[in-house]
Parts: C-alpha cells; structure tokens; sequence
C-alpha cells in the first residue's frame, strides 16, 4: 500500500475517468438510504411531538430525530462520490444532457403530477369538498407549491453543474480532499473530524442565523436555507472521495472502518443521546420558545454534525464489511430505488389519509403505510420502467 503521506498525483486523477466495475455497497447502502426515507415519511404523522393522527408513540420521536439528521446529506455524499469520474469520462455537453434527462425532467413531470396529487390528500383533509383540478390549478398558479423530498433532485442538478464547471476550471480541486480519504483508510476517526469541522463552519453558523424552520422558495424551487451549504459540504466532499484512489481511501473495502463498524456505533450513539439532552433542555428548561437562543442552536447544530458524520460512516462500514454475495432484497431492488423515491410521497401521504379515521395503534399504522408504500412505490415503479426510454430516466 502506498504512503498515505503521498499527494494524489496526476495520473492517479486521470485515472478516475474509467469507469469503475459497481461497488455492491454502495449500491446497497444508497437502496437502503431510499427505504430509511420512505420510512421517516410513514411514521411522521404518528410522533408524539407535533403528530397529525390520533395516534401517536414517541418511539417514533427518535426515529424522526435521527432520520431528518442525516439521511438527505447523506444522499448527496453518496451522488457526490460519482461526479468526478463521470466528468472525467464525459464531455462537458454530454454530461450536462445526462443530468438535465436523470433529474431535470423527472423534477419538472413530478413537480406537475406527483406532488399535486400527494398534496391533495392534506388539502382534501382540510377541505373535503375541494375538487382535484382546483386545486392543481392554485398550486401551480397561485401557490404555496411545495416540492416535498423532491426538492433533493433540483438541489442535486445545481450541485452537479456546478462541480462540471469546477472539473473544466481544474480537475485537481478537490485533490485535498482525496488525500484526506486516504489517511482516513487507516484511520478514519481523522476523515470523521474533517468532515464533522467542516460541516460544522458551513452549518453551524447559518442554523444560528435562519433557524431551523426556514426554507428558500420559489414556485416548486424549495431548500432548507440552513443546510443548503451543509448539503454542499457533503457531495463536494464525496466528489473527493470518488475523484481517485477509492480503494485504498476511507471507503477502502480493506481499510479501518469496516474492521472497527462497531466502535462507529459508539461514536454515532453518544452525540444521538446528547441531542435528547438538548431536547430535554429546549422543552423542559427553556419552555419549548418560539425563537430558541443562539447558543443553544449553536451547541444543538454541533452535535448534529457530529452524529452526521459519525452515522454515515458507521453505515458504510457495515455494508462495506458485508460478504454477502448473493442478490439481496437491495440488490433486487436497486434498479427502482430510484424511481421509488420519486414516486413514494402521494402514495404515503394517501395511505396515512386513509388510515386516519381507523382507531389503530400508531405502531400498526405506521408499520402498514411504509410496508405498502414500499410495495406500491417499488411495483409502480417497475411498471413505469416498462415504458421505452424510461429506464434512462427511472
């Protein structure tokens, strides 16, 4: 193995632009990735802080507080990981077309339909004689026009246009980065404190000043103003991972991290239980305000990257870790995922509408919206790649 004090040289850059055989891992981890987000949307409305059902279980309290902590970061870090070498084996026109056709016009035809119909089914809630057209119509017209998870695909669009004009300024940007992943091969606890320092300079300061609730918007255009940078940090820093020597970088298959998977937990545990301290403090010291302090949003904001951090790494390396050779649900699964995540949303959101007026535990709807909405999404979504030239888009 060569030196981990060694700069990338040019070579190893260059070599980035083949294309590399799939990694199972990470096909896996990115398909498990869109189940964890179709399971944060099935048990929302069923948390015991802020429910929109009946029923209610705080357990689902500390999924929702993991989940929304991690999960949309780190999907950009896994995208970022494949900019790079895709840049490198693509001109520029033909990489832009690519991204314009993969999450362009999905953004655009779901912005239109999918995101309307899941809507409605709030809407109806709240005005039972509302009929489907009118409401489509002050949507795309009037507004609000929420984009729902599908802000992701636009936000990603940006990300990538932007790294195809930092590629063509200079392939070497990012270089840093990779040689801080190939430190992290033997020692990843390094690679977890750049990334944590990092994401902490670029979060930390713009929860501070938005908060945590506000969001940038325009039309279907919406992004969490906090974490917008935040977001950023993640895929350029995943961009660097990819851009070169992968193997032999913190998501070596061979290196530290798959081999020490369970001292991640530890690590990915104590600064999830702090976060309920801080809770703790927010409802029950400081009267659950309005407008929290700035060092509390500071101190919370902290953590946050720090468990960030920590529980994306402690996935990869258990999947990383993983022998399992035979096609699993998530590989049987990874060609939809996809399209499952583009097209889940109104399918929970019309099951929850449902499920609503039946006394269940929380516990039961919530196990029956994901259960279906994961059968649902993934069905329709193979029905859907059946259409010629879908799978280029799906």
């Amino acid at each position: 193995m060569s030196s981990i004090a060694h700069t990338v040289a040019t070579t190893d850059v260059h070599a980035a632009a083949k294309t590399r055989s799939r990694n199972a891992a990470l096909d896996r981890a990115r398909t498990f990735l869109t189940l964890v987000v179709l399971l944060h949307h099935a048990v929302i409305p069923y948390t015991y802080f802020g429910h929109t059902d009946p029923a209610s279980w705080i357990g689902f309290d500390a999924v929702v507080l993991a989940t929304d902590s991690f999960f949309m970061a780190m999907f950009f870090f896994l995208s970022g990981l494949f900019v790079w070498p895709g840049l490198g084996h693509k001109t520029l026109a033909h990489f832009l077309r690519d991204r314009l056709l993969r999450l362009g016009l999905p953004f655009a035809i779901a912005a239109l339909t999918v995101i309307p119909i899941a809507y409605y089914a709030i809407a109806l809630r709240q005005t039972p004689d509302l009929g489907f057209s009118e409401f489509w119509w002050k949507t795309v017209t009037v507004g609000p026009w929420p984009s729902g998870p599908l802000w992701f695909v636009w936000v990603l669009l940006v990300f990538d246009v932007t790294a195809s004009l930092l590629y063509r300024l200079s392939p070497h940007l990012i270089d840093p980065i990779n040689r801080m992943s190939q430190r992290g091969f033997d020692r990843p606890s390094l690679f977890w404190l750049f990334l944590a320092a990092v994401s902490a300079v670029v979060y930390v300061p713009a929860l501070v000043y938005f908060g945590a609730n506000r969001w940038f918007e325009f039309g279907p255009f919406s992004v969490q103003a906090s974490r917008v940078l935040l977001y950023a940090c993640y895929f350029f820093i995943g961009a660097g991972i990819g851009a070169a020597n992968f193997d032999h970088g913190v998501l070596g298959a061979n290196g530290a991290l798959p081999r020490r998977r369970w001292h991640w937990v530890i690590a990915t545990l104590v600064p999830y239980c702090l976060m309920w301290g801080m809770i703790y403090v927010k409802r029950e010291l400081l009267g659950n305000p309005a407008t929290l302090p700035h060092w509390y949003q500071a101190i919370y904001g902290l953590l946050v990257v720090l468990f960030s951090a920590a529980i994306l790494l402690t996935i990869l390396a258990f999947f990383l870790n993983s022998r399992v050779s035979g096609p699993t649900l998530l590989d049987r699964m990874q060609a939809d995922a996809y399209g499952m995540f583009l097209v889940h949303y109104p399918i929970v959101l019309w099951l929850q509408y449902w499920l609503f007026d039946y006394e269940l535990p929380a516990i039961v709807k919530a196990a029956v919206a994901f259960v279906l909405t994961v059968i649902l999404s993934w069905g329709l979504t193979a029905a859907l790649r059946r259409i010629p030239g879908s799978s280029h888009v799906l």
